[in-house]
């Protein structure tokens, strides 16, 4: 086989679906698995949104579509906006994409090879992938557990150089579950601006917080000049398969972004992003519904995980991922892992796989497992703990 390219050769994904995969051979091999790796909510789309899909597609809506997105989609997110962060930017700052995508599109049109992109660590992976295939240099800034993993400003202040192009943010966070308080987001806000960079706040997981209340650096400039707004469908609305998200940003830069994706994607289905627009106009009564019942999942696996042996664990206040420290086990977290799923049958994610910084952890995630399933899990896991 001839020799691949640099960037195909730099390419890492995200390290929890290699586990997951592992863990579904055990599956259809007979053993029974109870799954923590995967950030995906066991709740359905709520039938709404599934409905508008099926006027669409019965509608023979399954043409091309403006590369930018659905008008309808975009003044939609333009309202939801106004309502959740108190402005109402233009149509033309809001770009109908994929999560994941705009993450890798915003590098792409903001930051050339060389130059730094500076993002959470532990993080979520795509940040660093996407930093790193594109011959950007990735600078993670630790999350500190003595502050509960909030991501601190002057921490970040620290890493900033001449080169640095794009500051990352993420609260809620994956995979920490950590909120950052009302002066850290300001601070990173004036942070950006005083040094020049570009700042994304990645706020997918806004509306899922625990007596707590989210704030976003978008307070200073609107999206109109370096801030980027990042929301998704899937964690909150329970539409993780449906690939649905935004970006709002500067004007000239989401247009950018665009074209990028116009060159790569064409454009978004039509019927998908009609279902998008019932999700954000719908009724949202039952998210307080469903946060109840992601607290309930979060407190009993933060006090079981805490009476483990070896084991302390931080009370996150958002999102659904936990992040227990397990270093004194004696087992470094790939060990701790792969021991715990061979004997256990219990799948959880070593640190690793969220950056540099995470070698005293593993991170679970409750989205999916009931109460009565963590229970089941923390009953294995004490019998695994026993015997180390």
């Amino acid at each position: 086989m001839k020799q691949l390219s640099d960037i195909a050769n730099d390419l890492t994904g995200q390290p929890m679906f290699g586990l997951m995969a592992k863990a579904q051979e055990m599956e259809r091999a007979g053993r029974k698995i109870i799954h923590f790796e995967i950030g995906d909510p066991d709740f359905n789309t709520p039938a709404h949104v599934i409905e508008a899909a099926k006027d669409a597609l019965d509608a023979n809506l399954t043409h091309y579509t403006n590369s930018m997105g659905l008008r309808e989609f975009r003044e939609a997110v333009v309202d939801y906006t106004e309502t959740n962060w108190g402005f109402r930017p233009s149509i033309e700052q809001v770009l109908i994409s994929p999560a994941n995508a705009a993450i890798d599109f915003l590098a792409r049109c903001v930051a050339n090879p060389g130059d730094e992109i500076i993002y959470p660590d532990p993080g979520f992976p795509t940040y660093y992938s996407v930093v790193h295939y594109n011959g950007m240099v990735p600078v993670p800034v630790q999350l500190k557990e003595a502050n509960e993993f909030r991501l601190d400003p002057r921490d970040v202040a620290e890493k900033i150089t001449d080169k640095t192009r794009l500051i990352i943010m993420n609260s809620p966070s994956n995979p920490t579950g950590s909120v950052m308080t009302k002066e850290e987001v300001i601070g990173m806000a004036h942070l950006a601006k005083e040094r020049d960079a570009y700042l994304l706040s990645d706020e997918i997981y806004f509306k899922v917080t625990y007596g707590k209340t989210h704030y976003s650096p978008s307070a200073l400039d609107k999206c109109e000049e370096r801030t980027i707004i990042l929301g998704s469908l899937s964690k909150i609305y329970s539409m993780t398969g449906w690939r649905l998200g935004y970006a709002i940003g500067p004007e000239a830069l989401i247009k950018k972004m665009g074209l990028l994706l116009e060159t790569i994607l064409s454009c978004l289905p039509a019927f998908t992003q009609l279902g998008g627009v019932a999700a954000l106009t719908g009724d949202h009564r039952f998210l307080s519904r469903r946060m109840s019942i992601l607290q309930e999942r979060r407190d009993a696996l933060v006090e079981g995980l805490n009476a483990l042996p070896g084991v302390s664990c931080v009370v996150p206040d958002g999102a659904f991922y936990v992040l227990p420290n397990i270093s004194k086990t004696g087992l470094t977290p790939e060990e701790y892992s792969e021991k715990l799923l061979e004997k256990a049958g219990v799948c959880v994610l070593p640190g690793s796989c969220f950056g540099t910084f995470g070698g005293e952890f593993v991170r679970l995630s409750y989205g999916s497992a009931s109460v009565d399933v963590i229970q089941e899990a923390l009953a294995k896991m004490k019998e695994f703990h026993d015997t180390l």
